[in-house]
């Protein structure tokens, strides 16, 4: 049974404070739609709100907030199938307001990569997960996210390659 805790005001506001921007950056790689990023994000919080379960330590937070995110991100892809995506160029706007010009410059090329590697590119380099981790988040085993690795870091570097090649 999971041991209880009530969170307070404090306890919210800095856990808000430690990990929105990390939360939105992996919640708008894979949804690529700044509003339903924001509204995962925001709806990620309200669950740790209700869920008073307590943490063993903050990477135990850490890692159960983006689980959650990432569920939550999943459940939105099909809806993307019937409605239309942000272009890249929109990104652009959106990831001045979160980011410095090296993460928008990454944001812009992750966003090119399909949402399998894209998701599991931010949590490896930009997160620093590691594969079992991403793994585990992801509820995929091992051998796929190192498949979704290789496969990401092949399509980045064929667009570097096309882009340096002009």
């Amino acid at each position: 049974m999971d041991e209880r805790s009530v969170r307070t005001d404090e306890d919210i506001e800095e856990t808000i404070h430690s990990y929105a921007d990390m939360l939105y950056r992996i919640c708008i790689t894979m949804l690529k739609n700044p509003h339903d990023a924001e509204d995962v994000v925001q709806e990620t919080f309200i669950g740790y709100y209700q869920n008073n379960r307590s943490f063993d330590s903050d990477e135990h937070k850490k890692a159960w907030l983006i689980t959650v995110a990432v569920n939550k991100c999943k459940n939105l892809i099909g809806f993307f199938k019937r409605h239309d995506h942000i272009s890249i160029d929109d990104i652009q706007e959106f990831a001045g307001v979160c980011c410095d010009d090296e993460e928008r410059g990454l944001l812009e090329e992750l966003m090119k990569l399909p949402p399998k590697q894209r998701i599991v590119i931010e949590l490896y380099y930009v997160e620093e997960y590691k594969i079992k981790e991403i793994a585990d988040m992801l509820a995929v085993k091992e051998p796929a996210v190192k498949m979704r690795l290789q496969k990401g870091r092949s399509i980045l570097k064929e667009i570097y390659r096309e882009e340096y090649a002009t």
